[in-house]
């Protein structure tokens, strides 16, 4: 991403951001007032309307500006745990988004299928938290794009 690696904790740690980066969350219910502390919560709702599930996501491990780890739920799919990693190289970041289901109905797809699933999901998610990360950085978008 053309920004530094704190521009990205900037949209990371903003947990009012979230339907705006992150594909399938619909809507955010409310954010902990002491997020991104460890712990603390992002309370949203994921899928399309009518059909949305209310549940949250919870910061796990957070080493800003660097290394950010939630849980995330979604139930009646499961849980997963989705770690974000950001190094700096030049001018530019790094980020690095891992994901796995870790319970539930979503943890018993076999890893070939959900890499496949998960990839194209979070290439998106990627590319949205890009365009905010580097618009807090200054960055101007060609025309068209």
């Amino acid at each position: 991403m053309d920004c530094s690696p704190q521009d990205v904790f900037d949209v990371l740690t903003n947990g009012w951001s979230y339907a705006s980066w992150v594909v399938g969350a619909a809507r955010i219910r409310m954010v902990d007032k002491d997020f991104p502390a460890t712990g603390s919560k992002v309370h949203h709702s994921v899928g399309l309307w009518p059909v949305l599930i209310s549940d949250n996501t919870e910061v796990e491990k957070i080493s800003e500006p660097h290394e950010m780890q939630l849980r995330v739920k979604a139930w009646p799919t499961g849980e997963g745990r989705v770690r974000f990693t950001c190094r700096a190289r030049g001018g530019q970041t790094e980020v690095v988004m891992e994901e796995t289901a870790i319970s539930g109905p979503a943890a018993l797809i076999p890893a070939p299928a959900e890499d496949l699933l998960l990839r194209v999901r979070n290439n998106e998610t990627l590319r949205r938290l890009a365009y905010l990360a580097e618009n807090r950085a200054g960055r101007e978008f060609p025309q068209g794009t």
